[in-house]
């Protein structure tokens, strides 16, 4: 199918962060089990992907699992997890070799054998690539790595006298990432859902109805058209156009 011509835009954030949400509303308007929308979700993965690298984007972080996503029912979870497989099995090569570099935030922990080996192997296959840093949060949650950062600071007994906050974020997951400039919320909710809460303080939002599963190139598009619109004043005041 041929893609639709798109207007050129002059702002482009570096880092765009998505919280991909509406899976299972999504497959409970289809008639279908949340299971099956969670599997639709991974499906336009590559569809945003490839619109991100087309749009210029150098950073894509997508919150695929939370840590507060264990409390959900077992066969959910279970079922998210053979997804997970899945999908890296299917689409790690076509990544790798388009120049997609993987990166974990989060902990493994809790995580079955065979899916965190898929991950190490992962990250370790793509490490060099440089045409997209696609940093995949699983098993993440914000306050829980602030705390895993703050326990790691003090088990290397860094100086309290010494700690800012570029000494903090090196603690951090995101450490080798710029903090996200547009952080994008599908299905309609406003809420950060415990997601980047550090590195999103000075982050542009875009909330949009439209369920994950429907997301692609164009529902992209139109998040950075609208945060073409934006002026980023970092706590300051709006610029005199006239001067």
């Amino acid at each position: 199918m041929t893609k639709k011509t798109l207007e050129k835009l002059e702002k482009i954030p570096t880092h765009v962060a998505i919280i991909m949400d509406g899976n299972g509303r999504w497959a409970q308007q289809q008639g279908l089990p949340r299971v099956s929308g969670h599997k639709a979700g991974t499906e336009n993965l590559r569809e945003v992907i490839e619109a991100a690298v087309e749009f210029g984007i150098k950073y894509l972080t997508i919150f695929a699992f939370s840590t507060e996503n264990w409390t959900r029912p077992s066969d959910e979870v279970q079922g998210l997890m053979r997804i997970f497989r899945t999908m890296l099995d299917r689409e790690l090569m076509n990544l790798h070799e388009n120049g997609v570099q993987l990166r974990h935030l989060g902990c493994l922990d809790r995580i079955d054998d065979v899916l965190k080996t898929k991950v190490k192997q992962a990250i370790k296959l793509t490490k060099d690539n440089s045409t997209l840093i696609l940093n995949i949060a699983f098993n993440y949650g914000g306050r829980d790595e602030i705390l895993r950062a703050v326990k790691e600071m003090i088990k290397n007994g860094q100086d309290p006298d010494d700690v800012d906050e570029e000494c903090f974020e090196k603690y951090l997951n995101t450490s080798d990432s710029p903090d996200p400039d547009l952080i994008i919320r599908t299905s309609g909710e406003f809420r950060i859902s415990n997601f980047m809460i550090w590195q999103g303080a000075y982050s542009e939002w875009y909330f949009t109805p439209t369920y994950w599963p429907d997301f692609g190139r164009e529902n992209l598009y139109e998040a950075l058209a609208d945060y073409n619109q934006r002026e980023r004043r970092y706590g300051g005041v709006r610029k005199n156009k006239e001067e």
